[in-house]
């Protein structure tokens, strides 16, 4: 499917085992706020007071010129931003948790996060959720390898076309 994951850049640290440039490009939130100031984001998003996302148009850039389609793995304001930026060229898709207690619970197995931060990442998901129908598809993650297989098939027959 010709298929690369775009790293986005974020202003929070590293958790457990990611690695800068691999995972994330972490960078302070000096630097970010003059990737804003200079245009350099595709789309950016301050997901939690002082935590800011985003996708420079430079990571983009380098994954169009080794020739793939760009994969984003981002929160659904800046999902949707990239839908309205490039319509004819983006599958917007929304993976939604059976549930939000399912959601809290998974976040908490992850132990990557402070109950505070679970908290915070919670009560967004209630914001998120209603958003869903303004994406392409839904898919409703119960399964992981169901969902996975489900995405899987979608990219293929969009990136077909």
């Amino acid at each position: 499917m010709n298929l690369e994951f775009s790293i986005s850049a974020a202003t929070r640290e590293a958790r457990g085992e990611e690695v800068n440039g691999k995972d994330y490009y972490f960078i302070s939130l000096e630097e970010f706020k003059s990737h804003i100031k200079h245009e350099d984001f595709v789309e950016w998003e301050e997901v939690y007071r002082d935590n800011f996302y985003g996708t420079l148009k430079s990571e983009v850039e380098r994954i169009w010129a080794l020739g793939k389609n760009v994969i984003f793995d981002i929160d659904v304001a800046g999902g949707l931003r990239i839908k309205h930026k490039f319509p004819e060229e983006t599958l917007a898709v929304f993976v939604k948790p059976p549930s939000v207690d399912e959601l809290k619970r998974r976040l908490k197995e992850r132990s990557t996060e402070s109950e505070e931060k679970i908290n915070m990442r919670i009560a967004k998901a209630h914001v998120e959720l209603a958003t869903a129908p303004q994406f392409d598809v839904i898919i409703k993650n119960y399964d992981l390898e169901v969902a996975l297989e489900e995405a899987t098939q979608l990219v293929k027959e969009f990136v077909s076309k």
